[in-house]
């Protein structure tokens, strides 16, 4: 996966629209909820570590601790 990843500022209710390449992969409620999204776009073996601390993601409306 070379795409980068847009992680929509929260919602009212919480989660953040996850997208890459212009495609929806879903709305996370958690870090681990993004990771689930990366590795089964690509990013196999990559942990919460990985994904928080990645420049492939594009953070929007806070970071990776930003979820409500």
């Amino acid at each position: 996966m070379a795409a980068r990843v847009i992680v929509d500022p929260p919602a009212e209710g919480g989660g953040r629209r996850v997208r890459a390449d212009g495609t929806t992969l879903g709305t996370a409620y958690s870090l681990h909820d993004l990771t689930v999204f990366l590795q089964h776009a690509g990013l196999e073996g990559w942990d919460e570590l990985d994904v928080a601390g990645t420049d492939l993601i594009e953070w929007r409306g806070g970071g990776p601790e930003e979820w409500r």
